[in-house]
């Protein structure tokens, strides 16, 4: 029994750290992908394959987890565990073998990037129930703080190894899943074995269908919302939009009302009257949109202001920002597994609690940055915004697996991890927008102040005030200098004038002021959350044991 349920951990974090890996490697790695396929990263149609290729990995995720978790139940977890690291190397061995270029190669990206989501579906919503059904009840925590370093460590060594290897060919990023994949695979066949109850339950064909769908329209809704439409920087106002997000949220809707008319609902809504485990989930959502929007927010910053101001090329940016992204890792390592062990002993909400209250005062350090910090500040506030996730991830997922009867154990996974995975997908969307609407007339009032000033002609401000906030953070997020979307009609103008904006500093000094209000408003905002999380995270109760819970 000790032995198996070693091979059960190891193999349950070898799958999500590869999983992790895979979430954000493409983060760093765009502007490679976009030169090996031969795409333009500022042509008009770029910026949406940029967000499918970015974001349809994480709505497949969210989308399919409480599905998976309830056919785990079914079926049996290790045999779909198994299941989702053979999907997920066969997607990386797609992705590394993308034959076409320009549109055509990207929209073969991202089809086999949503395979490659499938895939970490199954192994999202087995591996915190697989963990559970091996380790005991005092071990669990520890259990899971392994489990969950491995996780948020991934995400992080995906934005340098995506950095490395783009720097080598593009292609790399994906090849270095299919080892790791391969490795996994045959050894979770070999070793892992089967210690969950099969189920005698029908698949819920009403619950996945309104569900996927509901989920899958709202979640296309919001990505197409950050598009451009007619004369507005954002697509809000675009009837599809509305319509979609109206639409999704009313299958959802639906959903809540067929779940609770089935015999055997895929999403056991009765989870949610275990207070630890409706805490527990609803405080992981809103620390999972905090974080997605830090993560976020932080490698634009570096990359668009505090990179060029201090000598970094634009094109060396994403690979340094994932470098100056590592403190938060690092936290994140120290305090994760610890944390599990402590709460083993002494009862996960405390530890939960006060972790999560470290990560909502780091943003106190957030808010205070100004445009050209000294980096030991910003170090120090992502070591201790870490340093809070970690103390509070592995009991909180410990202190909610733990409330559940053995029977959901994989519903009750994938239904917490998809309002992880899904805050962290909308978090995205959130903090893109405040973004762009807070920068949109001080961007413009900044670009024409900086020219009007420097003497420039009309008609070159006139074209540069033309920018939009969309396209300066992508391009900047993407390597580019944000100017050179506007060096091909500055150039009818003057030679002079493409140089001047054309200077690593002009822009970054140019929008520092409008960039840095709008962004201490996303952190205001990502405080709240996590505050809101520290709420939920005391209101959870005492740790109760499985063996004194009432079944239901």
């Amino acid at each position: 029994m000790v032995q198996e349920k070693w091979v059960a951990l190891s193999n349950t974090t070898i799958g999500v750290f590869m999983a992790s890996v895979n979430g954000t490697i493409v983060l760093i790695s765009l502007p490679a992908i976009f030169n090996g396929i031969k795409l333009n990263p500022v042509a008009p149609d770029a910026f949406a394959y940029l967000l499918w290729i970015l974001m349809g990995y994480n709505i497949v995720t969210a989308t399919l987890l409480v599905t998976f978790g309830r056919l785990s139940d079914i079926f049996g977890r290790v045999r779909l565990f198994n299941l989702g690291f053979a999907v997920f190397t066969v997607g990386s061995v797609l992705l590394f073998f993308t034959p076409g270029t320009g549109s055509t190669g990207a929209i073969e990206l991202i089809s086999f990037r949503l395979l490659q989501g499938v895939g970490a579906s199954f192994l999202f919503s087995n591996s915190a129930a697989i963990i559970t059904d091996a380790f005991p009840y005092n071990e669990r925590g520890k259990a899971m703080g392994i489990n969950g370093v491995a996780a948020l460590t991934g995400s992080f060594v995906g934005l340098v190894l995506g950095g490395v290897l783009a720097a080598i060919n593009w292609r790399y990023v994906f090849l270095v899943s299919v080892p790791v994949g391969i490795l996994g695979t045959v050894w979770s066949v070999l070793k892992l074995k089967e210690t969950s109850p099969k189920l005698p339950h029908k698949i819920d064909y009403a619950g996945n269908i309104t569900f996927g769908a509901g989920l899958i329209i709202a979640l296309i809704g919001v990505t197409y919302g950050l598009l451009p439409y007619g004369n507005s920087s954002m697509g809000w106002g675009d009837p599809w939009v509305i319509a979609a997000i109206i639409v999704g949220i009313a299958m959802l809707f639906i959903f809540v009302f067929v779940e609770r008319k089935v015999r055997f609902p895929m999403f056991r809504m009765e989870l949610f009257r275990i207070r630890r485990f409706s805490m527990g989930s609803f405080s992981g959502l809103f620390a999972s949109v905090a974080m997605g929007g830090v993560m976020f927010m932080i490698v634009i910053l570096l990359q668009g202001i505090w990179l060029p101001l201090h000598g970094y090329s634009y094109s060396s940016t994403p690979l340094w920002a994932g470098i100056f992204m590592l403190p938060m890792s690092a936290g994140f390592i120290i305090m994760g597994p610890l944390a599990g062990v402590i709460s083993d002993k002494h009862g996960p909400t405390k530890i939960a609690t006060i972790g999560l209250t470290i990560t909502t005062i780091s943003f106190l350090i957030f808010i205070s940055l100004p445009y050209d910090f000294n980096y030991l500040y910003l170090a120090m506030a992502l070591f201790f915004f870490g340093f809070g996730m970690g103390m509070f991830t592995a009991p909180n997922t410990s202190s909610l697996m733990s409330s559940v009867p053995a029977d959901s154990r994989g519903v009750a996974s994938g239904m917490a991890t998809t309002l992880r995975n899904a805050g962290q997908t909308a978090s995205m969307a959130l903090f893109f927008t405040v973004l762009i609407f807070a920068m949109n007339n001080p961007l413009h009032q900044a670009l024409y102040s900086s020219l009007s000033g420097a003497g420039a002609p009309g008609q070159v401000i006139a074209l540069a005030s033309s920018l939009s906030p969309t396209e300066a953070i992508f391009a900047a997020f993407l390597g580019v200098n944000p100017a050179s979307a506007l060096t091909g009609l500055v150039s009818n103008t003057s030679a002079h004038w493409v140089q001047v904006i054309s200077a690593p500093s002009w822009f970054p000094e140019t929008i520092a002021g409008s960039f840095m209000s709008a962004l201490h408003l996303s952190f205001i905002m990502g405080m709240v959350f996590c505050a809101v999380g520290v709420v939920m995270s005391a209101l959870r109760g005492k740790n109760i044991p499985p063996e004194n819970l009432k079944q239901n």
